[in-house]
């Protein structure tokens, strides 16, 4: 069993195949102005690139699955046991993260949490695949009814 029929989707909206993500990562943003905000990512192992006057640099593709305020605890633990229950049920259909915050005494934490639509329950309907009207040709002229 793979987890070939598994999706996750990014925080635009795109999707990225389970079996290719080879890491999950929680990482701050880099602060320029603001707050600070913390990043959940997956990491397919792609080379992409950037250059710039320093030169080109390239490193593996990360994609941005939910984006919190502050650092989210326990959540690649938690994708990644998720994906482990799918694999063993040979599971087809999208995962996406939850965002919100919990009171923790005096100050808010982030909670992510990962839900997983399965694709013969989703309310949206296929869009590969469309009815075919079956015409029946037959050589022979229709009854009459008499």
């Amino acid at each position: 069993m793979t987890l070939a029929k598994v999706w996750l989707q990014s925080t635009d909206g795109d999707l990225v195949r389970a079996d290719q993500v080879s890491e999950i990562t929680v990482h701050p943003t880099p602060r320029m102005s603001g707050a600070e905000r913390w990043l959940v990512d997956v990491v397919v192992p792609v080379p992409t690139g950037a250059g710039d006057r320093g030169g080109w640099r390239s490193g593996p593709l990360h994609r941005t699955l939910a984006q919190c305020d502050g650092q989210p605890h326990g959540v690649q633990v938690a994708l990644a046991r998720l994906l482990a229950r799918l694999e063993d049920l040979d599971a087809a259909g999208v995962v996406h993260a939850q965002v919100s915050s919990a009171a923790d005494g005096s100050w808010t934490r982030p909670e992510v949490r990962f839900l997983f639509s399965r694709f013969d329950t989703m309310d949206q309907p296929d869009p590969a695949v469309q009815p075919v009207e079956t015409h029946r040709r037959d050589d022979a002229a229709p009854a009459m009814a008499g």
